[in-house]
């Protein structure tokens, strides 16, 4: 079977957002994109106090100034589309309110006739959280945990009731349901991150760093799944955060996924390889604007399904 492919939706500030996204959307669908994918940035703090994922004297890029709000920017593709899935990846968790976050996905669930997959994690930015979280980011695990808790809860049977520490719900009716259960996705870079996936999550959304090291991780969740008596499929999909060359990229240095469409599609066959259900591709920080997007994205798509991934 071939491995699923995606793309993500271009949110960056150089896009016209109510005029680009149903239109990337729309020609991805067409093209035969699977899924459609957006990402979180709250906010771009000037100066920086903290480094990119927080590791000292790494400039964050400018593409992360005015990133769109993700939920609204799903809402504008499922609007757009008919049969592509809408996935996060990621939503970091800890800066939703856990009741709001899940009515807000069941609704948009229910709204695309069941096409939401909910990828989440817990964040590195302290600016974030401390604009936004709904608890400290030491707890950032904590409140994941529960954001998972009231989401279960919030897509199940009336009456609904939950008793958490952020979040308490006295027996009540709330709707609208998904329109099936909604898949949630994990990150889950760590250990103990493992553990919480293969517990209480229903996959896996690695960012690609190389493939060898990303069969080594999944190989490892495998290993943990087995060893804590998990039965259930591990559902997986891949981020690649591409950066596209029209001329190709000829350094000695290339990382994966950045070049012309011919290396990005062949960075996609050694991925595809370590056995994934999905492997979606973000374009969109390279790209002059959402015509070449479109350009790229449906060459990148042709030439990998002629390829055999």
């Amino acid at each position: 079977m071939a491995t699923r492919l995606g793309l993500a939706l271009p949110q960056n500030k150089q896009y016209d957002l109510g005029r680009d996204v149903p239109d990337v959307a729309r020609a991805a669908e067409t093209v035969g994109y699977e899924s459609l994918w957006v990402y979180e940035r709250a906010l771009f703090p000037e100066p920086a106090t903290q480094g990119l994922y927080g590791i000292e004297g790494l400039p964050w890029p400018d593409d992360y100034r005015g990133v769109a709000d993700p939920l609204v920017t799903l809402t504008l593709a499922a609007a757009a589309t008919e049969r592509a899935r809408l996935g996060t990846s990621v939503l970091v968790a800890p800066l939703h309110v856990p009741f709001q976050l899940a009515k807000s996905l069941a609704t948009l669930d229910a709204a695309s006739g069941g096409r939401v997959v909910a990828g989440l994690g817990t964040g590195w930015s302290h600016d974030e959280y401390a604009a936004a979280a709904v608890r400290p980011f030491e707890e950032r695990g904590q409140v994941l945990d529960e954001v998972i808790e009231v989401c279960r809860a919030v897509w199940g049977p009336d009456p609904v009731s939950y008793d958490g520490r952020t979040t308490k719900i006295a027996p009540a009716v709330v709707g609208p349901k998904p329109a099936r259960p909604v898949p949630i996705l994990l990150a889950a870079g760590n250990r103990k991150a493992q553990r919480r996936l293969v517990d209480h999550a229903d996959g896996w959304m690695p960012v690609a760093l190389s493939a060898e090291s990303l069969a080594e991780q999944w190989q490892q969740l495998q290993d943990l799944a087995a060893e804590r008596g998990r039965t259930e499929p591990i559902q997986t999909v891949v981020r690649t955060n591409a950066r596209y060359f029209a001329q190709g990229y000829d350094g000695a240095d290339r990382q994966p996924f950045h070049g012309s469409v011919d290396q990005i599609v062949e960075d996609l066959a050694a991925y595809a390889e370590v056995g994934l259900d999905e492997i979606f591709v973000d374009l969109q920080s390279t790209v002059r604007d959402a015509q070449e997007l479109k350009d790229v994205a449906a060459a990148v798509y042709e030439k990998a399904r002629a390829a055999g991934i």
